[in-house]
């Protein structure tokens, strides 16, 4: 079971793409808005030093923005 977590925000074409993505493969993900969730955005910003979204958490492993081959290369079949 693949564990599958993005960040987003509302307006960010980005984390769209990611989840059209994801979904598209039949992934199960789970999204954390950090503009409705400020304080996970708080933790996610001292968890890997970035403040740009989409950023994708893989098995443990993370992906910032649409980087789909990088997300596939994560992904336990």
């Amino acid at each position: 079971m693949n564990e599958i977590t993005v960040y987003t925000t509302n307006t960010c074409p980005y984390c769209h793409m990611v989840k059209n993505f994801l979904s598209e493969k039949g992934m199960l993900f789970k999204e954390v808005n950090v503009q409705q969730d400020p304080a996970a955005g708080q933790r996610l910003v001292e968890t890997t030093g970035q403040m740009g979204v989409p950023q994708t958490n893989v098995n443990g492993q993370w992906v910032l923005g649409f980087d789909p081959s990088r997300i596939m290369s994560l992904i336990h079949e």
